[in-house]
């Protein structure tokens, strides 16, 4: 076997002067295990090259957790910010009309939702003016209505917040929207003893948009705040 060296000398000195160049390259390193075990030959097992492969595949799935983790903190970031700016829109209107329109608009936008609903149990009528005018935002339904929407009379719990699929559309609460609402949260909303329920519904046309898997931290805390406003209107 000759000593003399077949590789270039200029290359030779700046891999000896810089190893972990190499170290630090997989693919070469590959190409060095591989080449090692070509030649040791086919009846060597090389216990060091499969602890190797098993550690780099449990490296690979360490970093693509690691990835999924950092991406779903972002999200949830993302997310947090949106409903912090969607509650101080809604705090900015000095009256109730305003308060409904802004909902409807520019809190739908921050929340990147296609509709938002605001349901009212009443025992009386809807024909009040002011509902009318109001009827893209607010939708007024006779006492249980909130719960048969929710539950379809199933025993579901008393949930807050409600995330599902929209298979028809709910013409009554989306008007010419439903055609093309897929998914919708639904937020519950308790105004106090001695007042109906209420709830709010957010619209989305992508289907995937809100479903059962998600968290509903966010909207739950949104919910708060809005029937903290609500109480504060209806008093």
């Amino acid at each position: 076997m000759s000593s003399t060296p077949k590789m270039d000398a200029k290359l030779r000195e700046r891999i000896i002067s810089q190893p972990d160049v190499i170290l630090e390259d997989q693919d070469l390193m590959r190409a060095l295990i591989a080449a090692n075990e070509r030649a040791m030959g086919g009846n060597i097992v090389d216990l060091r090259g499969i602890a190797m492969d098993r550690l780099e595949a449990r490296l690979d799935r360490l970093e693509d957790t690691h990835r999924s983790v950092i991406a779903a903190a972002y999200d949830n970031l993302a997310g947090t910010n949106q409903v912090h700016r969607a509650i101080l829109r809604m705090l900015d209107p000095a009256e109730f009309e305003a308060f409904l329109r802004d909902l409807g608009g520019e809190v739908a936008h921050i929340l990147r939702v296609d509709a938002i609903r605001l349901v009212l149990e009443s025992v009386q009528n809807d024909e009040d003016p002011a509902v009318k005018r109001l009827d893209d935002v607010l939708t007024v339904a006779e006492p249980g209505f909130v719960e048969r929407y929710l539950t379809g009379g199933r025993n579901t719990g008393q949930r807050q917040v409600t995330l599902r699929q929209v298979h028809e559309s709910a013409g009554h609460l989306f008007g010419g929207d439903a055609p093309f609402i897929r998914s919708e949260a639904c937020l519950r909303l308790d105004f106090g003893e001695g007042r109906l329920p209420g709830m709010l519904v957010m619209g989305a046309e992508d289907p995937h948009q809100f479903s059962p898997q998600q968290g509903t931290d966010l909207l739950a805390f949104f919910a708060g705040v809005f029937e903290r406003s609500m109480r504060r209107w209806l008093s």
